[in-house]
Formats: structure tokens, sequence, C-alpha cells
């Protein structure tokens, strides 16, 4: 059968806890009765030695796999999904029998996926009736139009690993050697098979060292002096500038709206820090 997804049970974290909050939930000896079924609830999807796997961690295990795309699965692929949750069942009931809950790592993994489904519930909790407001986004949009580049720049480089051969490149740069042909020829960055052409960015999308340098040359020129980054040692050329217009509000609503939301979360947990007593010791 073709592969729907990469690997059976390596669903995203919530998915996992699933597993997780069954197998923390699993204190009572095997030979115990089991519990009365919800007769409001939907039929298990499956039941495996005894144990149910709901419609409900179906359908969470399916949109883990999804990612939040829309699609709907065919026969084949919803066949695939089952027996792949009734693989972890399996895997999980001998891992619970041979006791590898009392494991350290393992002990720290399940704590550690508890926490984090319980701080994704929690999160959706407070953000349901925070939905934002159009002053909100609105002030939010300004705030990212006066913070933005008002300048893009076209520029090509050549990195090298010392300062010794950036500086060879420079005396043949002046000597009249091409640009374009040194970077293909010197050049360790991907970018020498297009002549070191960086295409049009901003500056904020750039290493500050690299930034700064770029914005003391005009066009034509470029720098008498190696810079220096963390990737090596550079040498720029200012190819052009071009004034950048902002873009329209309903353009970038969404993301608006996801930056608005992200600050209200952020603050939701500033204000937890505050009354939460706090030791570090790393």
């Amino acid at each position: 059968m073709r592969q729907f997804f990469r690997t059976p049970w390596a669903a995203a974290s919530i998915v996992a806890a699933i597993a997780v909050l069954t197998a923390c939930n699993k204190t009572q000896p095997t030979a115990a009765a089991p519990p009365v079924a919800d007769k409001s609830a939907p039929p298990p999807v499956a039941t495996v030695n005894g144990t149910p796997i709901s419609r409900t961690e179906y359908d969470i295990y399916v949109k883990s796999l999804l990612q939040g795309k829309q699609q709907e699965l065919t026969p084949e692929q919803k066949a695939q999904v089952l027996d792949e949750l009734i693989n972890m069942q399996l895997l999980s009931a001998v891992g619970d029998k041979d006791g590898l809950e009392k494991d350290p790592d393992t002990a720290a993994q399940l704590k550690i996926l508890h926490m984090r489904v319980l701080a994704d519930a929690e999160s959706q909790k407070f953000l349901k009736g925070q939905e934002p407001t159009d002053t909100d986004m609105h002030a939010e949009y300004e705030t990212a139009i006066a913070s933005m580049d008002k300048t893009e720049y076209h520029a090509r480089h050549i990195l090298v690993a010392s300062k010794d051969q950036a500086v060879e490149i420079i005396k043949k740069l002046k000597g009249g050697a091409k640009f374009d042909e040194l970077a293909k020829t010197q050049s360790t960055d991907g970018s020498k098979t297009n002549g070191g052409d960086l295409g049009w960015f901003s500056l904020a999308r750039r290493v500050k060292p690299f930034g700064d340098a770029v914005k003391t040359l005009k066009k034509g020129e470029y720098t008498q002096e190696p810079v220096q980054t963390q990737f090596g040692w550079h040498i720029i050329k200012l190819e052009d500038t071009r004034e950048v217009t902002a873009p329209p509000f309903d353009q970038v609503k969404p993301q608006i709206t996801n930056a608005v939301i992200r600050k209200k979360l952020q603050a939701y947990v500033a204000d937890l820090k505050k009354n939460a007593k706090i030791e570090k010791n790393l």
C-alpha cells in the first residue's frame, strides 16, 4: 500500500499525548472490571485486546497528520490511519507491561507531553472570546508599518573563509577584475553560481554586520574592507536600491490577526509569570 503519512506513530504532540494520558490513567490492575461505556458516545473505531480506540482519538490523530490542511481522506487512507493507531496501541500496551513508564527518559517525555497538551488546551480556552477588534488590528498594522524597512537592497557578495583571502579578492577587484566572475570562482556561498547575486532583500533579513556594510554603499560600490559575520568574510557590492510600499491592510489582515492573538497570549503568560514563584537552576 502506498504510504500516505511519513511514519506510523511519529505524530504531532497532541496525538502522542493521547497515548500518554491513556498510559498515565492505567492505574488499575489488568483484571479490573472495565468502566461503564457512555451510551451517548459513538462506538470506538477499533478495540485492541479489550482497549477501545475512540472516535475522538481517531479524529485528533487525523487532524494532527493533516497539520491544518483541509483534506478529505480516501477510504484507503482512513484504513491506513486506523492501522497506525492500532499499531501504536499494541506497542504501548507491551511497553506498559514492560514497565517502561518507570524509565527516567520515558517518564520525562510523558511529563513534557502532558504539560504540552494542557498548555495548548489552556491557550485555546484563554483565546476564546479574545478575538482581535478592528482597533487592535489597525494599531498593530500601524506599528508594523512604522517598524518596517522602507528600502530594499539588491546586492552581490563573495564569501570566503579568511580575512587574508578577502583582502586578496579586493585587490583583484581594484585591479579591474569583474565581481561576478570572482564570485563564481572564489566564493563559498551557494549564490556563487549566480555571480554572488543575493537578489532583493531588506536589511532585517541580513545579519547586522552585513546590513550595516550594505547601508554605507552607493550603487555600484563594493566594500573596501572585508566584512566579518558568523558565516565568514564577505566582500559586498551594492547593485541597486528601491523604496518599499507598505502593503494595504486587507492584504495582510490574516498576518495582523495572528500577531495580535500571539501578543494577547504572550501577555497572558507574562501575567502568569508575575504571580508565579520560579526558581531556575540551569
